[in-house]
């Protein structure tokens, strides 16, 4: 059974929320015909592309508080590496990749942006509805995605929380989710990051390996390299409500650094059946410097209380 994740933000933001004795941040968000941009008063915060461009949109900049850009769109090695992007495969159709015979997340519509506060917490957030198109432009699939982005008032991190709702496309009974192991919610990371990154699980979990890849399943994963010359920390979340919890995370170092939080699609495909959606949710949460696993920890403690979600045991 695929399980619904009850994600509210309000009760999200209600659970980050603590005494701030600084002045109050806010967020300014602007849309082009292209682009949404999100910036606080002294640096920018993030930059989405939500035309696809030229496959898929994705969160093409992601910034810590300190300012430093720690995402890579689109490098020569890898042209369909979109920085933070969301792709997997279906009905035989790859929307990781993008050369001939490659599916396109097709651009329908935009439910705001709109900026707001919960508790006193800067608070940005947008809705976007996708077609999951193969080659030839048949619906396999839709989805909607919605992109919160919340300033917590005690943290010094921010946090993104990206939630998709995906189901088969209207007339198809049923589609079969398949992919490699790397595909899900994958990042790719600036150049000074390749070769130099960190990987950081909760204690206990065990690495495993296939088809000469290292996946762990975790909670969360934590990536602590040098962004520019000013060391970051990055880390993924993996909701309790989310298929096949603990996400199995693609991780990798060598020549470059990713990270991506996946189904195991690559071990076993997952059959959507008409009026069933995918409901994930992930949370990615970025400190400057390097943060201990007690920190990543904690926020991600807090990201899930008073939200519906609890550990598993």
């Amino acid at each position: 059974m695929i399980r619904r994740c009850d994600f509210g933000l309000v009760i999200l933001a209600a659970s980050l929320a603590a005494p701030w004795p600084g002045p109050a941040q806010t967020l300014t968000v602007t849309k082009d015909d292209r682009t949404i941009r999100v910036a606080a008063p002294a640096c920018p915060v993030a930059e989405y592309v939500y035309r696809e461009s030229p496959l898929k949109p994705y969160l093409s900049k992601w910034y810590t508080p300190a300012g430093v850009q720690v995402l890579r769109d689109s490098p020569a090695d890898h042209k369909h590496h979109h920085a933070l992007m969301f792709a997997i495969g279906i009905d035989g159709v790859d929307f990781w990749g993008e050369i001939k015979g490659c599916g396109r997340q097709a651009y329908r519509q935009l439910e705001g942006p709109r900026e707001y506060a919960i508790g006193g917490m800067p608070t940005a957030e947008f809705a976007e509805r996708l077609d999951w198109l193969a080659a030839d432009g048949k619906p396999l699939a839709a989805e909607r995605r919605t992109i919160s982005i919340v300033l917590g008032k005690d943290l010094p991190t921010r946090l993104l929380v990206w939630r998709t709702r995906l189901e088969a496309a209207p007339g198809r009974a049923s589609v079969k989710l398949w992919g490699r192991d790397y595909f899900g919610l994958g990042a790719r990371f600036v150049q000074s990051m390749d070769n130099k990154t960190r990987f950081v699980f909760p204690k206990g979990v065990k690495e495993e390996s296939a088809k000469g890849h290292t996946l762990t399943q975790a909670r969360w994963c934590a990536c602590v390299g040098p962004a520019d010359g000013k060391t970051i920390t990055l880390a993924m979340f993996d909701h309790p409500a989310n298929a096949r919890h603990p996400a199995r995370f693609f991780y990798m170092n060598k020549s470059f650094a990713y990270v991506s939080a996946t189904l195991g699609l690559g071990q076993q495909p997952l059959e959507l059946k008409a009026g069933q959606p995918l409901e994930l949710c992930y949370g990615v949460g970025l400190w400057d410097g390097e943060a201990a696993a007690a920190q990543v920890e904690a926020l991600y403690d807090r990201w899930l209380a008073l939200s519906g979600g609890t550990r598993e045991k």
